[in-house]
């Protein structure tokens, strides 16, 4: 059976393998869980033909040991390559841009449940990619596939090597970062979203580490008005893009 490695990675489950297999992506193999003979297969073995791709009927264990605790509901596509993208792919992305850029920053989230969360409201939100640092976070695993339902394929994942760096960049470029903080004075709803823009969010726990900050134009706080102290950050970050939508007048 082919194994993880550093230049293929698995996608898991029947909605990401639609996707990924509509949307063009690269792919190396299809296994299918030899016993699973219903509607829902068959439409995933029927795109996977159309496409030219190899399918591997395997037992379920051989899915179950793959997917480890992911529910892979009969399904993996082997990706030929990771997708992460880097620096240059950023600077060309922003440079063909014919709109305002709309990016979202990431500092540190490691649960992929999260990151997939953030890749599919971003996807229905309309940014044009997300950022994030090598380090200290989580990449493009298959737990972030499969809750990302398709989103990874669609929305450009870019992890960099200096965030800092990253972030005064992307001021150079007239992009308007705004950072949330529970320290924050200004709410979310008084801040200007509607021009070039990327909005960072910090990681679980932690928030925005302090370069991090200090790089932001502006930091604003989401208004509290129970006894919880901040929200989830795919939460947080999915009503801080909409609000940013609604300004731009993408509604």
């Amino acid at each position: 059976m082919t194994r993880y490695t550093d230049e293929a990675s698995w996608v898991l489950g029947l909605h990401a393998v639609k996707s990924a297999l509509t949307q063009g992506t690269a792919v190396a193999e299809l296994l299918v869980d030899a016993k699973r003979q219903d509607d829902r297969i068959k439409e995933v073995l029927e795109l996977a033909h159309r496409a030219g791709i190899k399918c591997r009927q395997v037992k379920g264990g051989v899915l179950d040991e793959l997917a480890q605790k992911t529910n892979h509901q009969g399904v993996a596509l082997l990706l030929r390559q990771q997708q992460t993208q880097d620096e240059p792919f950023l600077k060309a992305l922003l440079k063909k841009l014919e709109m305002a850029p709309f990016l979202l920053i990431l500092d540190g989230v490691q649960d992929p449940h999260n990151l997939g969360a953030c890749l599919r409201t971003a996807d229905a939100a309309g940014v044009n990619a997300i950022i994030a640092p090598r380090d200290r976070s989580v990449g493009l695993t298959p737990t972030v596939r499969k809750v990302a339902s398709g989103a990874a394929e669609t929305v450009p994942f870019i992890q960099v090597t200096n965030l800092a760096r990253t972030l005064k960049w992307l001021k150079s470029e007239g992009i308007w970062l705004i950072g949330t903080a529970e320290e924050a004075t200004q709410t979310l709803y008084e801040a200007d979203l509607s021009g070039p823009l990327a909005i960072v969010m910090g990681g679980e726990g932690k928030g925005l580490r302090r370069l991090t900050g200090e790089q932001c134009d502006l930091l604003v706080k989401l208004p509290m008005a129970g006894s919880v102290e901040s929200l989830n950050v795919s939460v947080a970050g999915g009503i801080s893009l909409y609000e940013a939508v609604r300004q731009r007048g993408n509604v």
